[in-house]
């Protein structure tokens, strides 16, 4: 099997990632010399200069696996992974980085061994699937505990106050790392589902920045939102009618 064409498409989709953030990085500079009472880049801060390669990586990432037959995302995933990781130790966000370290970069290597798997030769063209719908319940309701058992987590691990104290960001943190966990695992299956998650993060994301009044983080998640909604229709679009699972009328 020759894999150059998809070793070819990482390269571009990293090369177009760099021009996309070029581009947002320059309107960036170019607000700040308008207004120059914000500050949107912080190139003095060490953890904020890692997270931007990590960014620059991810996209390519999700770029590359919005085909759902190119495995070679996945390795710039793990780099993504580990930026991020170390990004999160320079904040001080140890389990942040435990979960990109001990979770993330498991579910990629696991995916990268599915998705390399060589179809038989007698099969279909490969179409991606939605959960069905005992599968969507249970991934809806492990997102709900996850978010759960991180705000309790975050209450009385991290902060030491009361459940009500801070409760917005706490939520929001909670489902940006639920759905990243659900949409990391749900691509090792290559479920359609996955996107949705990745869109949950996007959304969630935005929110929790806003509250926070970080408006670099809402720029960046709106750039998010839109990179995997465009991946995740494109993934719906090659769903056939007999995967549609919970969606079926069946």
């Amino acid at each position: 099997m020759n894999n150059s064409p998809l070793w070819r498409a990482l390269g571009r989709n990293t090369l177009i990632s760099i021009v996309l953030f070029g581009c947002l990085l320059g309107l960036l500079w170019l607000a700040e010399l308008i207004f120059p009472s914000i500050t949107l880049l912080k190139w003095s801060d060490a953890a904020w200069c890692v997270g931007i390669p990590a960014s620059i990586i991810g996209v390519a990432y999700i770029l590359t696996i919005k085909d759902p037959s190119n495995y070679t995302g996945f390795y710039a995933g793990i780099l993504m992974s580990i930026l991020l990781g170390v990004q999160f130790i320079l904040q001080g966000g140890y389990d942040s980085a435990f979960l990109f370290f001990c979770v993330f970069i498991p579910f990629q290597i696991k995916s990268i061994i599915n998705w390399s798997k060589p179809a038989p030769a007698d099969d279909a063209p490969f179409s991606p699937e939605f959960l069905s719908m005992k599968a969507m319940l249970l991934s809806v309701l492990t997102m709900l505990v996850i978010t759960f058992a991180d705000y309790l987590l975050a209450t009385y691990a991290f902060q030491h106050n009361a459940l009500a104290d801070n409760w917005a960001i706490k939520l929001f943190n909670g489902l940006l790392i639920s759905s990243s966990v659900l949409a990391n695992f749900w691509l090792i299956y290559r479920k359609t589902d996955s996107w949705i998650y990745w869109i949950i993060y996007s959304v969630a994301g935005i929110v929790l920045f806003i509250i926070i009044g970080n408006i670099f983080s809402i720029v960046l998640f709106l750039f998010f939102l839109v990179i995997n909604g465009s991946a995740g229709l494109a993934w719906i679009k090659m769903t056939t009618p007999d995967h549609y699972g919970w969606l079926s009328r069946k």
